[in-house]
């Protein structure tokens, strides 16, 4: 039988290896510069209109800000306001939840808000006022609340 062990690797001296130590390996096209690439300066786009979409729910109110097409710009919640638990339902921690949205699509521009508000949480009134605290003007305030209609036609009744 033949012996499958690998073949040793040629001995290296000691000086082979103090240079190959003492003289980092730089692939050439990783230390020039991309000659094309220009870094762009990031800029914030301004929206004049924007829609601010409450969800209040019974555990938990969330402001959602986008723009005109439905985009998000900004969000907050009252759980990401720092409330836990019971506080969460609490109409305080909605208005908090809503006047932190607000202050982050500050350098947006928004000048008007149309506000959309589902659920029947106890957070409803409140997020409104936190939104009208940033001073911006209101097209318009619109409850998108799912109402129960009796639902579809049910089946026939089973004789026995």
């Amino acid at each position: 039988m033949a012996d499958l062990t690998p073949p040793p690797a040629p001995k290296k001296t000691a000086a082979e290896v103090l240079a190959s130590l003492e003289t980092p390996k730089v692939d050439a096209a990783a230390a020039t510069p991309a000659a094309g690439k220009r870094k762009v300066k990031k800029t914030r786009r301004s929206v004049p209109k924007a829609r601010a979409c409450i969800s209040a729910t019974e555990n938990n109110t969330i402001v959602t800000i986008t723009d005109p097409n439905g985009s998000v710009l900004a969000w907050a919640s009252a759980g990401s306001s720092g409330f836990k638990g019971a506080r969460k339902s609490t109409p305080y921690a909605a208005k908090v939840a809503a006047e932190r949205a607000m202050s982050m699509v500050t350098s947006f521009g928004i000048q008007s808000l149309q506000i959309e508000v589902k659920g029947i949480g106890p957070g409803r009134e409140q997020a409104i006022r936190g939104l009208q605290v940033a001073g911006l003007n209101f097209d318009a305030i619109i409850d998108t609340t799912p109402i129960a209609h009796g639902g579809c036609r049910q089946c026939k009744p089973r004789r026995v």
